[in-house]
């Protein structure tokens, strides 16, 4: 009996010193990152489905570019001449292109009215997005107006060119 009221005890006595020694403590944990200005552009096809030549009226169509940029990252929006155009380089001579060498001249414009031509800011075309544009971490999306003019007379076929939109941003 003896030797179970020491053992109680010493029990006892480990159990008061645990408590004696526990205890908490904090520190702060510091979260960081850096956001960097970005940008990712997706575009929809300008679609003109057939065209008719011996229409008097033009074949328009639209498509469009969409941008999707950080909070308050500034960006323009330039269209090229694509992968055919008459004069390399130069956004007033877009075409597309069916088989080898049978090319149908089109446009890309701005406006629906189709009056100012969206192209890079050289062989005076305009690159309107200029500086205006502010992103704010959702798709923004700006219509593209395509047209074809009548009385085209190219061999039938396929027709398709590729226009690279580029988004610089800062």
């Amino acid at each position: 009996m003896r030797l179970n009221k020491r053992l109680l005890a010493l029990a006892a006595s480990l159990a008061a010193s645990q408590s004696i020694h526990a205890g908490t403590t904090t520190a702060n944990l510091g979260v960081t990152t850096t956001v960097n200005s970005t940008c990712v552009v997706s575009t929809t096809t300008v679609a003109f489905g057939v065209y008719n030549p011996a229409s008097a009226s033009n074949t328009d169509s639209t498509g469009a570019v969409s941008v999707q940029c950080t909070s308050t990252t500034t960006y323009t929006v330039a269209l090229d001449a694509g992968s055919n155009p008459g004069t390399a380089g130069n956004v007033n001579t877009r075409q597309m292109l069916a088989g080898a060498s049978n090319l149908l001249p089109y446009q890309l414009y701005l406006d629906s009215a189709r009056s100012t031509v969206w192209g890079n800011g050289t062989s005076g075309s305009l690159n309107p997005t200029s500086g205006t544009f502010t992103g704010n971490g959702s798709a923004q999306s700006y219509t593209v107006y395509g047209r074809i003019t009548p009385g085209q007379y190219v061999a039938p076929g396929s027709y398709v060119d590729t226009v690279v939109a580029t988004v610089s941003y800062t």
